[in-house]
Order: structure tokens, then C-alpha cells, then sequence
């Protein structure tokens, strides 16, 4: 267990101005899906195909925080925290997707940002975790164009509402699980399994993201910008080959594939070549890459685990396979993924506090000119609860030891900025329900009631040990 002297130790070796922060999205927290006007999602429709959720659950309550701004607020407050990540829901503003507006929709992210602000927390909005309107989706969905001209609307939208309070921006929200666990392996919502589609997804979701960027930066040249990408260490099984043509591929396609289209306006050439083999990419058109290429302030890190990578698809081991596996890597079937021998999470995921450092570090050697936030980083751990209080030494040790990654980066020279928990209580869980917590807060599911687990005590006297650094300097 981390002991005092530690955790003031920990606190101290991160520098002034430093964002301390947790995230949700909108579909996992908010509940109240068919209220106020809000139009569905594919998230929506998605959870009520049988088998799709391992519980046959769906959000349509989730933990309530359409209706429980003050208690949320409250929480965050509580824990010490400066910032809190959240996401607009794209049918809760705009129930088509298109222009029409749902004035009670934008009141709630508008009186949730008066909220935070009122007791000091800064808002930082995600415009797109994952809930497209369905009505975009029955006209096509991502694989086709206009859903991101579609996007750079609601983005002005947005901003036009918030902008005046709001400075912090991240546009699109892992565009790799939208567009290759959506359409290629379909084990998120739409559900389709279509790989060419998929590509064309991944292209038209930074297309969105470079004319929402564009759109915020044109209406507030001050606003902080961001893409928010998930990242992991890709690591050959051997020395094979084999074995490291398939870490080059999984590395081009989940790591660099929407970070060089982003940060230099061009797909990744050996990439481009491997999905050729399904997709003549006619729907990149003249000047997309330009507008992707947008100005970014601050890349945003989400990180979880690595992935070791063989060639041999038969190789899987079930315990290291990521979501989706091999089907979610369009023209990659022939890639397994085996275990490094490191612990894991309840999901399954391997505890790497070390590849965070490593993607830290990577990212800045690649990117020199892009400051770095982690907007996402935490674990899923079955909770103990034992008179009325959640231990969960193993989630807390995790948060530890990713955090001291953090901190090493910084010390490596990476322009770390912030951090933030995933998740701040624990909520809906896309395909796994309510079966997998992730958060620093208990979330009874039968009775929405809260209570700050052992590993949210502990983040949060971190947050004040080094907040206290800050105003002794």
C-alpha cells in the first residue's frame, strides 16, 4: 500500500499548472435517453440487438448524471479535482444530426459547465465519444462523407453554446474503436462488419475531427484544441519475420495511423499499401489531409495496456487479445496476440505502467511541437466492499504506478500537461454492461447511490499534496 512520505513524493515530481482531472462519456453516465427530447443513437439501437451486451444491459438509466449534475459536481469537487472530461451527446443537442437544435439539450451540458465553474472545476468537452445520431447511421453513417461535414456543424453548434465559458476542446474520441471495432468487427455499435467500410469510417471520423478543429479555432483562435487517440506499446513476440511485420502493422494502424494523419497530414505509406489490399481509398478527396492536418494544441493520450504481436494468427492467446483481436485490423487476419507474462486487469488487459513512459516519451520524440495530456488511463478490478467502504488495493496501485510513468516522462523532458482518471465512478461499459468498474467512485447500478473507493481517497489527497507544492512555490 502507498504510504504518505510516497504519495508526497509522487505529488511533488509534477510541475506547476499541471491538470489534474477523471472523464466520463455521455452514453455511459448520463441516462435519461428518451428525455427532453434527445433522439437515439447508435448506441441506442445497438443494445437492443440480443447478445451484443454480455448482461443485456443498456444505458438508458446508466448512473443518472442527466439528473444528478449537483451530486457529480459535488463528487468531483470533494475528490479535489481541477478539470473533468466529459462528453457532449451528438443526439441530445442535435436529435438528427443535422442543424435543428434541442434548446433542452444544450441547457444541461450548459448548466452542467456553470456548475464546474462555479466551484473552480475546469470543463473539458469531448464533442464525439461514440453516440452518433441514428439517423445519420440509417443514411450511411461514417463510411460516407457527409457525416463528417455533419460533425464540423455540430461542432459549431456546440461551441457557439459553450464557447463563451469553455476552452478546453477534444474533437473525436478514439477514432480507432469508432471505425474498427464499429465497422470492421462490429462489436461496437453499428455492429457492422465491413472492413472497407471501416477504413473509409476511420477516414471520414478525422475528417470530422480536422473541420470541428478548424470550426472552434475560427470562432475562438484561443480555444485549446484536441484529438483524443488511444495508444498502446506494440511489441513483437519474437524477432521473427513474421512477428515484427505484424507489430509494424498493429503499430500502423493503431498508433500511427490517426496520429500522423493528424500532426502531418498524411496516412502512414507502408499502411496505406497494406489496405490497399480491400480499399482503393477513392474517398479521400483533394485538401482532406490539409484539413485533417488542423491545428492541435495538446494530443490527448489514452492508455490503458500493450499488446505483444505475432504473425500467427493461431497464436491467440485469449487472456492477451484486445477487443476485437485480429477482425478489428483490416487486412491484418493473419495477427494473434500472445501474453507477455505481466499481471492483468479484469478485462484482461496487461498492467504496462512502464509503456506508458514508453508512449510518452515516443510520442514527444515524434511530435516535438504538440504539447501531451493522458485524458484517459485506469483499470477494471472486481470491488470489495466491506462496511460500507470499496478497497481496491490493486486499482489504486495500478493508478500509482501509471502515474510515476507519468512522471518519469516528465522527467525525460515530455511536456506532460494533465492527467486524467478513467473513470470517475463506474458506469455502463459499452459490449461488457455493467460487468466491468472502472471507476474512482462506487456506483450502486440498483440504487445510483456513490461512494469514493479507496483508490479516489488516495488520487485525491495526491491532487491537494500537489496543489499545496504549487502554492508554496
Amino acid at each position: 500500500m502507498t504510504n504518505e512520505i510516497e504519495t508526497a513524493a509522487l505529488a511533488a515530481r509534477f510541475p506547476t499548472g499541471f491538470t489534474w482531472g477523471a472523464a466520463t462519456s455521455s452514453y455511459q453516465v448520463e441516462g435519461s435517453t428518451g428525455a427532453d427530447g434527445r433522439g437515439p443513437s447508435i448506441w441506442d439501437a445497438f443494445v437492443n440487438e440480443p447478445g451484443r451486451v454480455v448482461d443485456g444491459s443498456n444505458g438508458d438509466t446508466a448512473i443518472d448524471s442527466y439528473r444528478s449534475i449537483p451530486e457529480d459536481v459535488a463528487t468531483i469537487k470533494a475528490l479535489g479535482l481541477g478539470a473533468y472530461r466529459f462528453s457532449l451527446s451528438w443526439p441530445r443537442i442535435c436529435p438528427d444530426g443535422d442543424d435543428r437544435v434541442n434548446e433542452a439539450g444544450l441547457a444541461y451540458y450548459s448548466n452542467l459547465v456553470d456548475a464546474l465553474l462555479a466551484e473552480g472545476i475546469t470543463p473539458w468537452i469531448t464533442l464525439y465519444h461514440w453516440d452518433l445520431p441514428q439517423t445519420l447511421e440509417d443514411a450511411g453513417g461514417w463510411p460516407v462523407r457527409a457525416t463528417a461535414e455533419r460533425f464540423g456543424q455540430f461542432a459549431s453548434i456546440a461551441h457557439a453554446a459553450l464557447g463563451d465559458r469553455v476552452k478546453h476542446w477534444i474533437t473525436v474520441n478514439e477514432p480507432w474503436c469508432a471505425a474498427f471495432l464499429g465497422y470492421a468487427s462490429g462489436e461496437h455499435a453499428p455492429g457492422r462488419r465491413e472492413p472497407a467500410a471501416s477504413i473509409a469510417a476511420a477516414h471520414h471520423l478525422m475528417l470530422g475531427h480536422g473541420l470541428a478543429a478548424r470550426a472552434i479555432k475560427a470562432a475562438d483562435p484561443e480555444a485549446v484544441v484536441s484529438v483524443g487517440l488511444n495508444f498502446y506499446p506494440i511489441h513483437a513476440a519474437t524477432d521473427t519475420p513474421v512477428d515484427l511485420d505484424a507489430a509494424r502493422r498493429v503499430d500502423g494502424v493503431q498508433n500511427r495511423w490517426f496520429t500522423e494523419a493528424a500532426l502531418r497530414g498524411a496516412y502512414p505509406e507502408d499502411i496505406v499499401e497494406d489496405f490497399k489490399a480491400i480499399s482503393d481509398f477513392s474517398f479521400v478527396e483533394d485538401g482532406d489531409m490539409e484539413v485533417i492536418n488542423a491545428p492541435v494544441d495538446v494530443l490527448s493520450v489514452n492508455f490503458y495496456s500493450r499488446f505483444t504481436v505475432t504473425g500467427n494468427g493461431g497464436a491467440t492467446s485469449a487472456s492477451a487479445a484486445p477487443t476485437g483481436a485480429g477482425s478489428a485490423w483490416p487486412a491484418n487476419e493473419h495477427i494473434g496476440f500472445v501474453s507477455s507474462g505481466l499481471p492483468v486487469t479484469d478485462m484482461g488487459w496487461e498492467i504496462d505502467p512502464a509503456g506508458l513512459t514508453e508512449t510518452l516519451t515516443r510520442l514527444h520524440a515524434s511530435h516535438p511541437e504538440v504539447k501531451l495530456a493522458v485524458t484517459e488511463n485506469g483499470s477494471a478490478f472486481p470491488d470489495k466492499i466491506e462496511d460500507g467502504q470499496i478497497h481496491d488495493p490493486e486499482r489504486l496501485d495500478y493508478a500509482r504506478a501509471h502515474l510515476a510513468a507519468c512522471a518519469d516522462a516528465v522527467d525525460a523532458g515530455v511536456p506532460l500537461v494533465g492527467y486524467f482518471a478513467w473513470s470517475l465512478a463506474d458506469n455502463f461499459e459499452w459490449a461488457w454492461g455493467y460487468t466491468k468498474r472502472f471507476g474512482l467512485v462506487y456506483v450502486d447500478f440498483e440504487t445510483g447511490e456513490r461512494t469514493v473507493k479507496d483508490s479516489g481517497r488516495w488520487y485525491g489527497d495526491l491532487v491537494r499534496r500537489a496543489r499545496a507544492n504549487r502554492e508554496a512555490e
